[in-house]
């Protein structure tokens, strides 16, 4: 490559710092504003070169390497952790310039921690899914804001106040004016949130419905359906790039870490450095584990037995994680095929 460089992305500018290894020459400077425009506009003087920048895969990855695919630049997408670590320990104060510098440096020295670059289609489920995920979120929040407000009001708690048999016991429940006014409020925000969330279902399902890849996750997995398939599927990502299923359960952030400091070894944490929606449909998906008729049956309840009920559906979760690696991986290309 002629032009070899990196571009660290934030809202307000997008810093690059690349080098022309022909010559030698070192470029640094500023995108301003970081918009699809403007950095359209900057990428038009490398064209007819032979480039590749890469950029971390955080908030604004998007654009960026959709805009350098359209110039003609070739796009590497790395891994923020990976590539925070590869920094080494701080010796001096960190900067845009640094962080741009350090990409370009891993880049040249071919030792960029890359992440997997989805193709649109990919994206496209992916969105609709953490939109789920979130609608659903907000909607259990509120819920849970009903409960405070008749707690604080001294209202005996019931469970499914969403039903039609909750709904007629908050209709009596003895509240100021200024409660019934915000329960009435929640009620309507949660069941506009219930509508949206049931138009984005639909989508999910009948995606994963037609999907190869979807499809072999649920006919495969006891507790995968059709709406945690279509994100377990967009999540994951070609699976194909982990050497191991251990990868593929740091990805997930299902995957336990533990600190040790001069003999203090403190208790084990979830690592939580991946998508928030996968470690939803995972979990979702590993809740049937306690039936009788999971084939995780067994080890759920040894599991539940020595460390408790939700470490064991999170221990579940990870064995899915596994499975959902190895099943999509066999598949090969099929597993991403773009469906109509």
């Amino acid at each position: 490559m002629s032009i070899v460089g990196g571009l660290d992305v934030h809202r307000a500018q997008i810093t690059f710092d690349h080098l022309d290894t022909e010559t030698g020459e070192v470029e640094v400077g500023r995108v301003a504003p970081a918009t699809r425009s403007e950095l359209r506009d900057w990428l038009s003087r490398f064209e007819g070169q032979d480039a590749v920048f890469a950029t971390e895969g955080c908030t604004g990855w998007r654009f960026v390497v959709e805009e350098l695919q359209r110039a003609g630049v070739e796009a590497r997408l790395a891994e923020p952790a990976d590539t925070a670590t590869l920094r080494g320990r701080k010796k001096r104060a960190k900067t845009d310039r640094a962080d741009a510098r350090h990409l370009r440096t891993l880049l040249v020295e071919d030792r960029l921690p890359e992440s997997w670059i989805p193709p649109a289609h990919v994206l496209k489920v992916r969105t609709t899914g953490r939109v789920y995920v979130a609608v659903m979120n907000q909607r259990r929040a509120w819920q849970q804001r009903i409960q405070a407000q008749l707690f604080h009001q001294g209202v005996a708690k019931r469970t499914g106040l969403l039903t039609a048999a909750g709904r007629a016991h908050l209709q009596g429940a003895e509240l100021s004016a200024a409660g019934r006014q915000m329960v009435e409020v929640a009620l309507r925000i949660i069941d506009a949130l219930g509508a949206e969330a049931d138009l984005l279902r639909g989508e999910l399902k009948d995606f994963a419905r037609r999907q190869p890849g979807c499809r072999a996750l649920v006919d495969n997995l006891y507790g995968v359906g059709e709406l945690t398939a279509s994100v377990i599927w967009a999540e994951m990502g070609d699976t194909r790039r982990f050497s191991s299923s251990d990868q593929a359960v740091r990805h997930t952030g299902l995957d336990i870490t533990v600190y040790e400091s001069d003999g203090k070894r403190s208790p084990g944490r979830l690592s939580r450095q991946g998508p928030p929606a996968l470690r939803w449909a995972l979990f979702e998906a590993a809740l049937p584990a306690a039936r009788s008729g999971s084939p995780d049956h067994g080890y759920f309840l040894d599991t539940a037995e020595r460390v408790g009920a939700k470490r064991a559906y999170l221990s579940v979760a990870r064995k899915l994680a596994r499975r959902a690696h190895h099943i999509l991986r066999g598949l090969g290309d099929t597993a991403w095929q773009e469906v109509t």
